[in-house]
């Protein structure tokens, strides 16, 4: 019986599952999931149970339920390529044949003196419940710094500025604009947004420290209650320790057919992969549709084509609060409350779709 264990019930993993199971697994193959939690949480929400506007309850899909499909609620530490092992905490080490690392990404904190010790987080599901609880325990008038205008800092502060209205919301970016990898007129709708909702926006902010409760921007300390960390993400640490060859964010380089060179029998999916796009759960279900084409390929004994089509995205939405929102869909950018409703339907759809 030849095994293949998936580490991680994400996007990419939870993409590849449905589309081997819907084909069906050759005879004499088994199918392993490994995951941390007992469901497939819907990460790119992770900033909405933060900020107190929905709970865990909403956000999670249970696995596929199949008699090809085993699951096993575990913690990886390792990942042994040469000798074909996961090893896990407190657990007895599996044996793979063929394996999909899909582990996702972790916070980078770029060698800010503090940064990881002394904010939150929204990158993990317990993240973005100790973050919830940090910023709900607040008083009236409480400050809240967020430190990253990226999609995950903006569609935070907005969506706590309709949550908890009654607290002052600071938002940092490095940058002259916020949002800088999308058009202009994103940047200046998403920036007049805050104007009107009065959250606060710093630009060109330079994070030097972080202290408990103490900011520090170009050296100058402020004053926070609650300080959230989403300026930049790297790949899993279990990742990044492997010995093998990675870009500068610690993500692998692969084949055309998504393989560690020189490991034919090992896929890496999603934010712990080297391509050519900016991470996201987008890319990753992409991704994942392409390996498990090559997998069914391969079980068939089909020859594979020297290069995987290019993947296609097909656009991105960002929420401000329940009523308004961005996006760019086919390279054209929108704004106010249709890429708002886009993403509901978008979200609506893989939830039904998924369980």
């Amino acid at each position: 019986m030849k095994k293949l264990v998936v580490l991680g019930g994400g996007y990419g993993g939870m993409t590849l599952l449905q589309r081997l199971l819907a084909k069906g697994l050759p005879e004499g193959h088994s199918l392993l999931l490994i995951d941390r939690t007992p469901y497939h949480w819907l990460k790119t929400e992770f900033y909405a149970l933060a900020a107190g506007t929905i709970s865990d309850h909403h956000i999670r899909v249970p696995f596929p339920e199949s008699p090809q499909l085993e699951y096993l609620c575990g913690h990886v530490v390792k990942i042994d390529l040469d000798n074909r092992l996961v090893h896990l905490k407190d657990q007895e080490p599996v044996k793979y044949d063929e394996l999909v690392i899909a582990l996702g990404c972790e916070d980078r904190y770029h060698q800010v003196p503090g940064a990881k010790e002394h904010t939150h987080s929204i990158q993990t599901i317990e993240a973005a419940r100790a973050a919830y609880q940090a910023i709900h325990n607040l008083p009236p008038k409480g400050k809240v710094a967020i430190v990253g205008a990226g999609l995950s800092g903006v569609e935070l502060a907005s969506e706590l500025c309709e949550s908890r209205p009654d607290l002052e919301v600071f938002l940092f970016d490095r940058s002259k604009r916020i949002l800088s990898a999308f058009p202009e007129r994103l940047s200046n709708y998403v920036e007049s947004w805050f104007r009107e909702h009065r959250i606060h926006l710093v630009r060109e902010a330079n994070i030097t420290k972080v202290e408990e409760g103490v900011l520090y921007n170009r050296g100058e300390p402020e004053d926070f209650d609650v300080i959230v960390w989403t300026a930049g993400i790297q790949a899993n640490k279990i990742v990044r320790d492997l010995d093998v060859e990675k870009d500068g964010g610690g993500r692998v380089l692969l084949t055309p057919h998504h393989t560690i060179p020189n490991y034919d029998n090992v896929f890496v999916c999603g934010d712990c992969a080297s391509l050519p796009f900016a991470p996201s759960a987008q890319l990753a279900e992409r991704q994942a549709e392409q390996i498990a084409d090559v997998l069914l390929k391969r079980w068939a004994g089909e020859p594979l084509p020297p290069e995987l089509p290019r993947i296609k995205l097909k656009g991105i939405l960002g929420s401000l609060g329940k009523k308004h929102g961005f996006g760019l869909v086919a390279d054209r950018p929108i704004t106010g409350r249709v890429p708002r409703l886009l993403k509901s339907g978008v979200l609506w759809l893989y939830k039904f779709h998924n369980g």
